[in-house]
């Protein structure tokens, strides 16, 4: 009589297939986890650099008695001296890719308005919108923004109403 024996060292395919499976759905918590963190980080980035232009912003206010006037994606003139070189380099970029920082002075509902603002387009073609990936911006559009509000009545674009939306930084803070 020939005595045969099963091989059991080895994995059947359901063994498999369910440690494959396993480990794909923890990679995807793991990714989708990652994901918050990042945007998270660069939130928290433009949070600071906004804090710091705020400051250079304020200086600026103080020696000349009133903000300086509106530029378009550029650095305001005159308060490069409240800022480091770092500072200076950074400007026009925002963290996320393809963002650029706007300053934004204007009057809105009969009230001086000073904002930064980031960009998420390039001006004039809504093909490029880079927005962020986080829930807040779900319904970001080309005339969307993160923003810093100075003073005034602050909103996503100056051509926009009050209720377009964006996501203000600091608004809650000022209530």
């Amino acid at each position: 009589m020939t005595n045969h024996t099963l091989n059991t060292k080895g994995f059947t395919l359901v063994e498999l297939l369910i440690v494959i499976t396993v480990i794909g759905i923890l990679a995807g918590l793991v990714l989708n986890t990652f994901g918050n963190v990042k945007e998270d980080t660069l939130l928290a980035r433009a949070e600071t650099e906004f804090k710091t232009m705020d400051t250079a912003l304020k200086q600026y206010l103080v020696r000349n008695e009133s903000y300086p006037p509106d530029v378009n994606r550029n650095l305001p003139p005159g308060i490069e001296e409240f800022l480091t070189p770092s500072d200076i380099d950074r400007w026009p970029d925002g963290p996320w890719e393809g963002s650029v920082y706007d300053y934004d002075s204007f009057i809105a509902e009969g009230i001086d308005t000073v904002q930064i603002s980031i960009r998420f387009c390039n001006i004039g073609d809504p093909d490029s919108c880079n927005f962020p990936r986080t829930q807040w911006a779900e319904n970001f559009d080309v005339n969307s923004s993160v923003y810093f509000c100075l003073t005034g009545s602050c909103r996503a674009h100056p051509s926009q109403p009050i209720d377009h939306p964006g996501y203000c930084v600091n608004c809650f803070e000022e209530e």
